[in-house]
């Protein structure tokens, strides 16, 4: 019998994919990539047209010579890494590093990790496609170029361990950008208007919202504007000048992107970017279900395509008829605009297998796995559902030559919204109360309801609004929104406050430099132009050197220039209230591998650290000392009294300033919501204003 061997890349797979397979297949994992460019250089022949230098990854000798061995026994060899750019070049280096060249070898993809897939992968193998490995190279070497000619810029004029890439810095300067609205914003004074009527017949008054006059809509932006319009309607008398009611549809949602569902993920479950991207690997490479061994039960991760096999299509509209009711199965999916930029060589993010429900295998997954395949599983299924119709009622009041407005919704089809509602999603309107209301109702108005506001400033991005901008923008692809944030956030460029994106004084900098020196670099057009090259060369209608030649002349004149104009800058450390025991400075904070941390800053005469212990801004409960965050042993976060030894507080959940009203006791955020620490007292409401999840 002849022998395979199977290579993906991750070890989660291998035991995942063995289970297929019959004796005569091997399965063994790469551990991602096996070959790249030296960390200790460029490793870019600029001159020898840009030529890169790919070497072994150090530490992967070992684990290349079993590959080798076990390969040497195969009759073929199937190269079966991920089904994108990324996975098509690690199987072309894995063809050098094992010296396949000669031997038997192809290339299988599959977009979820289920027994049919994996079997159909083998009935179709292919040729390694050298256009998607030559866009990947093109992506590589021109960040290498980037990163490699300004980073060592950023040492020698702000400080050591800075970085800045093709994508991180576009990322930064949306960041800056925002930040400068929201410092040179100025707020705006306007006021809002509700007429509470008393309708004849009805015993609930009935309010209705300032539209404008007969003209069109109206603003009020000061008091002067309000009182002569209540004035005016005061001598008026109140009629009803229309009402209209209409049924008005509301479309499933389309299934999972991964930009979308790292949105997603970020406001229904309070993950980070990274996290959903950590959890979604695990529900796609596989998971050990009760009655079905491993499984993968997503499929691909990393796509932009919300495009459905008709395998799935025909599997979901099965379990809509059996588990709904055919009244509830879309006639066509909800197709959405089409976009450009899309790669749609992948699904949609789905269940590998609609009928594991979630519900029925809670028991297999951790509460995070499950909270986010819940959250796919629900979406793919909504997403092949009937749209929910609901019943609005506007009613357009007149006084004088003023009009009011008041409308109602209500859901009189609940369709996909049976299994499925967004955080996006509101109803139609506020459920206010308009009974049996016509053209010939008397109404009379009782009272004024006048409410003076204030514009409010842009918001500060947050992981899932920078994703879907960055999307919006063409910047980066799915794989890349994860990895780039991780990397400003490392570089301490920006920090989180809450799910707040805030730019440091650092970030500053470095933002400053890139826009003075590299303006083209962080230009969010040409940024995204690059994109659509990129996707150009995997298409095969470019040359991937061709990118280089063209931007590397103009850049390298940039960084010339730079290394003679920009000055110095020095970045201060920010200095604590602490006093170093040692020599009597005061301390400052710096960072580390492991976060924040004091030192002296009398360094090299004085070493002194000690950890640095972030106040929460809530005193302790049981001697009334700052409470801080720290972090156990396995690196969980937890909160105790800055006192400790000699105050032993902690708690696992983060404490607020807020009482309980019960019983006088501490909350502490749990989940959604603010919980009384006392056990034995219970209360719980709602939190308004939400961390993320460590």
């Amino acid at each position: 019998m002849p022998k395979y061997l199977v290579i993906v890349e991750s070890p989660t797979k291998v035991k995942t994919i063995r289970k297929f397979l019959g004796k005569n297949y091997a399965v063994m994992a790469s551990n991602g990539h096996v070959r790249d460019l030296p960390k200790s250089q460029v490793g870019v022949d600029i001159a020898q047209d840009f030529e890169p230098k790919y070497i072994t990854i150090r530490g992967k000798g070992e684990l290349l010579a079993s590959l080798r061995k076990e390969a040497k026994k195969a009759d073929k060899i199937y190269l079966a890494t991920d089904p994108d750019r990324e996975g098509e070049a690690i199987s072309w280096h894995l063809v050098t590093a094992l010296n396949l060249e000669n031997r038997t070898y192809q290339r299988i993809t599959f977009n979820e990790i289920t027994k049919n897939a994996v079997k159909n992968s083998l009935k179709n193998p292919r040729d390694i496609d050298m256009d998607l490995v030559d866009a990947q190279q093109a992506r590589r070497v021109l960040d290498r170029v980037v990163g490699y000619e300004i980073s060592p810029l950023l040492w020698a004029k702000v400080k050591r361990g800075l970085s800045a890439g093709r994508v991180q810095s576009v990322a930064l300067r949306i960041i800056c950008d925002r930040e400068k609205e929201i410092n040179d914003f100025i707020p705006r004074e306007y006021y809002t208007l509700d007429a509470i009527l008393s309708v004849e017949g009805e015993k609930q008054p009935l309010a209705a919202a300032f539209y404008g006059d007969k003209s069109g809509k109206l603003d009020i932006d000061d008091k002067e504007s309000l009182d002569g319009i209540m004035k005016a309607c005061e001598k008026e008398a109140f009629r009803v000048d229309s009402v209209n009611r209409r049924k008005k549809e509301r479309k499933s949602p389309l299934p999972f992107t991964t930009s979308t569902m790292q949105q997603e993920a970020s406001k229904a479950l309070n993950f980070s970017v990274q996290k959903t991207m950590r959890v979604a690997q695990q529900l796609y490479e596989g998971i050990d279900i009760k009655g079905h061994g491993t499984v993968g039960l997503i499929t691909y991760l990393r796509t932009d395509s919300t495009r459905v096999s008709a395998e799935a299509q025909a599997a979901a509209s099965d379990f809509i008829k059996a588990h709904f009711g055919e009244e509830y199965l879309a006639a066509a999916p909800n197709e959405g605009k089409s976009r450009g930029n899309i790669q749609d060589a992948h699904e949609a993010i789905r269940p590998a297998d609609i009928a594991l429900v979630p519900s029925e295998i809670r028991d297999s997954l951790s509460r995070d796995q499950l909270r986010l395949y819940q959250l796919i599983w629900k979406r793919f299924v909504a997403s092949r559902m009937t749209p929910a119709v609901f019943e609005t009622t506007t009613i357009r009041f007149a006084a004088g030559e003023y009009v009011f407005s008041s409308a109602a919704s209500k859901r009189v089809f609940d369709g996909y919204m049976q299994v499925y509602t967004g955080t996006d999603e509101k109803e139609e309107a506020k459920n206010r109360v308009v009974g049996n209301i016509d053209e010939k109702s008397k109404v009379k108005l009782a009272e004024f309801d006048e409410k003076q506001h204030f514009t409010q400033a842009p918001a500060h991005f947050t992981e899932a609004s920078l994703v879907r901008t960055l999307e919006e923008l063409g910047i980066g692809r799915p794989s890349t929104y994860s990895p780039t944030i991780s990397t400003i956030l490392k570089r301490h460029y920006i920090a989180k406050e809450g799910k707040n994106l805030i730019v440091t004084e650092l970030g500053e900098v470095v933002d400053m430099i890139m826009r003075e020196s590299f303006p083209k670099v962080v230009d969010k057009s040409f940024t995204a132009d690059m994109e659509t090259r990129l996707d150009e060369v995997e298409e095969g209608k470019l040359e991937w050197k061709d990118i280089l030649r063209d931007f590397y002349p103009e850049f390298e004149t940039s960084v010339q220039k730079a290394e003679k104009e920009i000055e110095k800058v020095k970045i201060e450390d920010e200095v604590t209230d602490v006093i170093c025991e040692n020599c009597g400075r005061n301390m400052v904070i710096k960072f580390g591998p492991h976060g924040k941390f004091l030192a002296c800053p009398g360094f090299p005469e004085c070493r002194n650290t000690k950890p640095y212990l972030e106040k929460i801004g809530v005193q302790c409960p049981k001697c009334g000392k700052d409470i801080v965050a720290r972090r156990s042993p396995k690196g969980r976060r937890f909160y105790g009294c800055e006192g400790y030894p000699e105050c032993d507080f902690v708690s696992w959940q983060m404490p607020v300033k807020k009482k309980c009203p019960d019983c006088g006791g501490y909350m502490v955020i749990k989940g959604k919501n603010l919980v009384c620490a006392n056990r034995e007292c219970g209360h719980v409401e709602a939190n308004t204003a939400q961390d993320d999840e460590p």
